[in-house]
């Protein structure tokens, strides 16, 4: 860059600091003619710009909004803003004359490190670097030179350009611009999206990498409101438990027709295609062009060839390097519209909300002992915080909770067991998991108007009682007791005055959990190198079988929970051809369903207790893997649960429970000093409080 006069560089922060002002981009343009080519890189650096040059060798572009010259992504940026290489005095690009003299290379390089560079405020990778311009507005009620004196640090908002003084409140400001699902590209690439096609994709969209599949973003994916193709980053759990549950289907028959019916940037079924290949046909739906064509670019990011396209499975001469790893079936259609059509083998649905509008077409033509994943967002009428969506969604009534989390898990399970009764298919639930931002269910479809009345029995009725918040499932059958506060274990109702119960439902009263099941998923999980999801995978394990053995020999339990695989594969050999899930004459859907419930252990105990919720005033309570073990030599099956931390599910009834609770707690401190003097705690050689 070819060195500035000081007159020049005095007139340049005297145009910039205007037209930040103003916000007129036509004053950009004028200023860059004014300074006859010198500051031409200068301005340039100060503006998001796409730069294209002509015929005649000049560089022509403006589009996209104005970026101010403090805001670079690294050092090196900002010290291109000045030819330090070069000889002579220099100024400071973002320091006025009267503050900053012009010096020589060495000592402006130090300047901008430590002055500028070194407090700078981060967002997305663009670093905001304080800024000594007079670019900020001066307030009328202060004279010139008390504005210039308290006013002219500042930072430039990389979103709104914005200017702020202090640095926390820069990060607060941009904290709202998160919660808004404003990015920095949204606002700098806003004209490029609309007016230059071709450097879209190399402008506007972020690379992002997960399991090892790489996926393009619009800035705005993390807003469903403004974005065309919505990404969660924090639903990574929930892809890698569907991915799993897809895993163990096709180790059981193969190949699998597989439907992701929403896939907006398609990395779910990218995931299927690229780590379990020929054992599943991936067939991508979205109903949006933007996601289609999203989807479409995906497909060729990860080197995955469309079913129906053109696409070479080898290109000409470059040998294995670009052969197509795998083939998936893009598809722009509505949800309900391709399950009536076509039948699939596992369907993975996960709708912006509430999935209870597609859960009649998802069961009408999935096949036998296929697989249904559910995944709810609507955690507002989930989790009681909007008690008429939630009856309008889910016919259920419901009330806030300890275990609010199972409740929301169990009526989901209900909804999909209803919708798979009138079509006459029952459901053995394999996975229930509700966690902060969803509730994920999935559901292993038995074909027959038996298994649809078995699995309709177990929709039953919770009586809750809202004093001690013990619960029961009521009894099944059709005769009016004269009191339901019968089956209530706990006596609220005869010690406080007026009604103490209410009764919540209908809900799921099955078990929400297949061992069998769990233990290959977690087989899944260790060979695809999931890390972070095997703890999760551990705990459901000891919360199916309800216990503290923390046992994870997978391969030697193969035998045990492999009753399944053996019943497919058999079936299989016998017919290889027949994949369309129907019976042949002499079977019969209820043996396969009575090996099930042989390899399945005794059913978990329904819901769980919080050890905080009932704790004792004025008592320390034991640690709670400790309060495990005095609940298992109590004679209780008991174990952690993933629904909460500090929960206990276990067979004992609430008045059990805290009664074990009030025997191993001990008196807090202060209780024993306001006795008068301090008394020892006379335990026994396991460390218990003695009676």
């Amino acid at each position: 860059m070819a060195e500035l006069k000081e007159e020049d560089v005095g007139q340049l922060h005297q145009e910039d600091a205007d037209n930040q002002g103003n916000g007129d981009m036509k004053a950009v343009s004028g200023a860059v003619e004014e300074a006859n080519g010198q500051s031409c890189a200068r301005s340039a650096a100060s503006c998001d710009t796409v730069q294209v040059e002509g015929s005649d060798g000049q560089t022509s572009v403006n589009v996209g909004p104005e970026r101010h010259i403090s805001i670079q992504t690294t050092l090196e940026g900002l010290e291109k803003l000045v030819d330090l290489n070069g000889a002579g005095r220099k100024s400071c690009p973002l320091c006025p004359e009267e503050k900053f003299k012009a010096c020589y290379s060495h000592k402006l390089r130090r300047h901008l490190q430590n002055l500028h560079w070194k407090v700078y405020v981060e967002f997305e990778g663009q670093k905001m670097c304080i800024c000594h311009l007079p670019c900020r507005q001066l307030r009328p009620s202060l004279g010139a030179d008390q504005a210039a004196g308290r006013l002219v640090a500042h930072y430039h908002c990389v979103v709104c350009s914005v200017t702020i003084a202090r640095k926390t409140d820069m990060i607060s400001h941009l904290k709202r611009h998160i919660n808004k699902g404003e990015t920095e590209a949204s606002y700098s690439q806003n004209t490029d999206m609309l007016e230059q096609e071709p450097v879209r994709a190399g402008q506007a969209y972020e690379i992002m990498k997960e399991l090892g599949t790489n996926v393009q973003l619009l800035p705005n994916h993390s807003t469903p409101q403004k974005s065309d193709t919505y990404f969660n980053r924090k639903m990574k759990t929930n892809r890698q438990l569907v991915f799993c549950a897809l895993a163990v289907l096709a180790e059981e028959r193969s190949p699998l027709e597989c439907l992701d019916a929403f896939g907006a940037t398609g990395i779910m079924g990218l995931q299927w295609a690229k780590h379990l290949r020929g054992a599943v046909k991936v067939i991508i739906n979205d109903i949006s062009e933007p996601c289609v064509k999203m989807i479409k670019e995906n497909c060729q990011l990860n080197n995955i060839r469309m079913e129906g396209s053109r696409t070479p499975r080898a290109a000409e001469g470059q040998g294995d390097a670009d052969t197509p790893i795998a083939t998936v079936e893009v598809v722009k259609m509505d949800a309900n519209v391709i399950m009536h059509l076509r039948a699939f083998d596992y369907i993975h649905l996960d709708p912006f909300g509430t999935s209870v509008n597609y859960l009649d077409a998802a069961f009408r033509n999935v096949r036998n002992l296929g697989i249904v994943s559910v995944t709810s967002t609507d955690t507002g009428s989930l989790y009681s915080k909007s008690l008429n969506v939630t009856l309008r969604h889910y016919g259920c009534q419901i009330v806030r909770t300890e275990y609010y989390r199972e409740l929301a898990a169990r009526m989901v399970v209900a909804s999909v067991a209803r919708a798979a009764a009138r079509c006459n298919k029952g459901v053995e639930v394999l996975l229930a998991v509700a966690l902060e931002h969803f509730v994920l269910v999935v559901v292993r479809v038995l074909r027959g108007p038996t298994q649809a009345d078995e699995a309709a029995k177990r929709l039953r009725q919770l009586l809750h009682c809202q004093w001690c918040e013990e619960r029961v499932f009521l009894k099944p059958g059709s005769m009016v007791e004269d009191s339901l506060y019968r089956q209530l274990p706990c006596q609220c109702h005869g010690s406080m005055p007026g009604k103490t119960a209410v009764e919540l439902g209908p809900l799921w009263s099955g078990p929400l959990f297949n061992t069998g099941f769990l233990r290959r998923m977690l087989v899944a999980a260790v060979k695809h190198s999931m890390e972070d999801l095997q703890p999760l995978l551990k705990t459901l394990v000891c919360e199916a079988d309800c216990t503290t053995v923390k046992s994870f020999s997978v391969t030697a339990n193969q035998v045990e929970c492999g009753v399944v695989i053996k019943t497919l594969q058999k079936a299989e050999g016998a017919d290889s051809s027949d994949q369309s899930g129907k019976r042949k004459p002499g079977e019969d859907s209820g043996s396969v369903v009575k090996k099930l419930k042989t390899e399945a252990s005794l059913d978990h105990p329904p819901f769980y207790y919080s050890i905080h919720r009932h704790s004792i005033r004025g008592m320390n309570m034991p640690k709670l893997n400790k309060f495990l073990q005095y609940l298992t030599e109590a004679g209780f099956r008991v174990s952690r649960t993933h629904f909460d931390p500090t929960g206990v599910r276990t067979d004992a009834t609430l008045e059990q429970f805290k009664s074990v609770l009030t025997k191993y707690s001990a008196p807090t401190y202060s209780n024993a000093q306001s006795a008068g003097h301090s008394m020892p705690v006379a335990t026994d050689d396991a460390g218990r409080v003695g009676n």
